[in-house]
């Protein structure tokens, strides 16, 4: 039997417990310092055990998940490191820095077992356990950083047992994987809350900002809702990555203050066709570092009931909505309807079955 002992079973950790738990040989143990986490972890059936001693969940473990925040994974694996494991026991994290903790690893003892530093590529907008899934990972790019000391065959076992989560594996230096995360994540998330924060501050002579704001500047800054204090440790931690991205940044933003100033509107177009092109050719299906939104729009007449009758089409065909938004609807007017679902299944469903009936749907 081979045993999976999970520290911190909320989003991540237990879509990672789900993707394991009722596979043949496999036991999947939670831990939480909560008794009532536990509690819930146990009653949810996202684990077979679950457990608020830390000695009790490593003991005899083949592979030990840390699921915690960034700021606590050097904690617990120091901790780990003064407990008897068993030999060939594999460590490995899910914090998306990799650099840090990687260093602090490779100078702890940990006996006969091994750390392996680990980052799957994928979220939703909702935390907790009660969010968790074992379709989570599913085409998502799960990273691992071993050290070149690593054995090959401690790898070979962790990603063997990582098949479970049906992502796509890819191996990366952890310094690399922090430069690359801190420019499509760190960077957007920063950017995301200024850029809502100064729209906070003129909003704050007139409210129109925040009136109009609905709809397409909220769309683009969604991320600015992201939990303060896991990005509070995410930044900090990966600050010098960072500092260097914020400095190209304002090379970027000057660049543009100066084609302003010219009168350039050559330059200005040029600047979009690039991001156009570039842009354009990224993968659009495969799920990433930042969470992807499942919605469509619909247009829809100003006729009485015709939001009951998407809503109980969708449900005859058993597609399951997330969130239902009406963005306008006036007299004369075609209103908007924005549908959001929980997986790319359900959207593309929705779509079929909206343009069977002649509906106006958009992407």
């Amino acid at each position: 039997m081979t045993k999976i002992a999970i520290f911190g079973v909320g989003l991540i950790g237990g879509s990672l417990a789900l993707c394991f738990k009722g596979k043949p040989g496999i036991t999947v143990v939670g831990h939480s310092n909560s008794q009532s986490s536990v509690d819930k972890y146990l009653k949810r059936n996202v684990v077979d055990h679950a457990t608020t001693s830390m000695e009790e969940a490593a003991q005899d473990a083949d592979f030990i998940f840390v699921c915690v925040p960034v700021g606590n994974i050097e904690d617990y694996l120091r901790r780990l490191s003064e407990l008897p494991l068993k030999p060939g026991c594999i460590i490995t994290d899910v914090g998306s820095t990799k650099a840090s903790i990687a260093e602090f690893a490779s100078k702890l003892q940990f006996k006969d077992a091994f750390f392996i530093g680990g980052h799957p590529m994928a979220g939703k907008e909702k935390s907790g356990v009660e969010a968790a899934t074992s379709l989570l990972y599913e085409n998502a790019f799960y990273v691992l950083t071993p050290e070149q000391s690593t054995p090959v065959e401690v790898y070979d076992r962790l990603a063997g047992l990582l098949l479970h989560t049906r992502a796509q594996l890819v191996k990366v230096d952890p310094r690399l994987h922090d430069d690359v995360v801190g420019a499509i994540s760190h960077l957007p998330h920063i950017i995301a809350v200024a850029l809502v924060n100064q729209i906070a501050r003129y909003n704050g002579d007139n409210a129109l900002y925040s009136n109009l704001a609905a709809g397409g500047f909220r769309d683009i800054t969604r991320i600015a809702s992201s939990d303060p204090v896991v990005w509070r440790d995410i930044l900090i931690d990966n600050r010098d990555v960072v500092l260097k991205l914020l400095e190209d940044w304002n090379l970027e933003i000057a660049s543009f203050i100066e084609l302003l100033k010219q009168g350039d509107g050559a330059g200005i177009a040029e600047q979009f066709r690039m991001a156009n092109d570039f842009r354009s050719a990224l993968p659009e299906r495969r799920k990433g570092v930042l969470t992807s939104v499942y919605e469509i729009y619909v247009d829809i007449p100003d006729h009485p009931g015709i939001i009951g009758q998407i809503a109980t089409l969708l449900g005859n065909h058993r597609v399951n909505l997330s969130n239902i938004q009406i963005i306008e609807s006036r007299e004369d007017v075609p209103g908007v309807l924005r549908l959001s679902f929980r997986d790319e299944y359900q959207m593309d469903k929705a779509a079929e079955l909206l343009n069977k009936e002649n509906y106006a749907v958009h992407a």
